[in-house]
């Protein structure tokens, strides 16, 4: 039976550039669609500043008249200790190790040893650290008895606060082709005049569930026109809004099993205001790690790290979703 035997440790500055830097730049940061924090100091504090309405002032004479400061405000993002642990049986690991490089089309199958085969090990832990940070960062519910409950999503913190910090939000309870545009135009005429103005930056997004992208896209297709014929014979490269991307989130998977938040939602806001914060320096025992446990002849992976999310301005936010 073949085995890998050899035990990788990741500290320091390893630790960053070799595991967690990847996953969290290039088309991989793209993926999450979010804004990305790295090893920023916990707790992480963003700081926000508010400009008057007007600082222009008729000129009549000399003298201050300047207005009062610009208001400033803050919002920490919560970092929670968390650890993803993986075990494989030493047929099984090494199966998976040896797809993954074929697959990739590198190194020698002739000689699983070296850099080749630990970048496949790393590859292999790190894709399914990267789904779990993705799950939990929109479902996560940290007083949930199991499953994404490592710190909490997205949803969870803003379904929270729609009362205590005026977040526009309403319910309905399905959505099919017949409803999909409905729902859609009634969270952007719902969305804050603050949120509208800024449509022209580019950085607006449509975060729906897959029954929501799907009915959608199905919307798309119904007039008898050229366009929606082809439309269902290639498909879409994209869905848009009125010029507003929809990102599918494709978490239909995790909501099956998480209904306690609703099983459909409508998240419309500005990418850079929701942020995820990732640290791997900032208390002892940080480390990712895989060894061989010979006395039951399996592979383990272990990491541990420091992570969290939060969405940064409440006027920033149109929300739709099911109960």
């Amino acid at each position: 039976m073949n085995r890998i035997e050899n035990t990788k440790t990741y500290l320091g500055k390893e630790l960053e550039t070799i595991f967690f830097r990847p996953m969290l730049q290039g088309e991989n940061a793209v993926d999450l669609g979010v804004r990305v924090l790295y090893n920023m100091p916990a707790p992480v504090t963003l700081h926000f500043w508010r400009r008057p309405d007007d600082v222009l002032h008729k000129y009549t004479a000399a003298g201050w008249k300047g207005s009062k400061a610009p208001e400033r405000m803050r919002k920490n993002i919560e970092l929670q200790r968390v650890k993803a642990e993986m075990g494989y049986s030493a047929d099984e690991y090494f199966s998976l190790v040896y797809d993954s490089m074929t697959r990739a089309a590198i190194g020698s199958m002739e000689d699983l040893s070296g850099t080749v085969l630990e970048e496949a090990e790393t590859a292999l832990f790190r894709e399914a650290i990267a789904e779990s940070i993705r799950a939990t960062m929109w479902l996560g519910k940290s007083d949930r008895e199991s499953g994404l409950n490592t710190f909490d999503g997205f949803l969870h913190r803003v379904k929270s606060d729609i009362a205590s910090q005026g977040i526009v939000a309403e319910t309905y309870d399905t959505i099919d082709a017949a409803t999909a545009e409905t729902r859609l135009r009634t969270v952007w005429d719902n969305a804050p005049i603050v949120l509208k103005d800024l449509r022209s930056e580019g950085q607006l997004a449509f975060f729906v569930t897959t029954d929501v992208y799907n009915a959608y896209e199905e919307s798309l297709e119904t007039p008898s026109l050229e366009a929606a014929y082809l439309a269902k014979q290639t498909g879409h490269e994209t869905l848009t809004y009125r010029g507003i991307p929809l990102v599918d989130l494709k978490i239909t998977e995790h909501l099956v099993n998480h209904v306690d938040l609703g099983t459909s939602f409508i998240l419309l806001t500005d990418r850079r205001n929701l942020a995820l914060a990732l640290s791997a320096g900032e208390f002892p025992g940080t480390e990712v790690r895989m060894w061989y446990n010979p006395d039951l002849m399996e592979n383990r992976q272990r990491a541990v790290f420091m992570a969290g999310c939060d969405y940064l301005l409440p006027e920033l936010i149109s929300l739709a979703y099911t109960e």
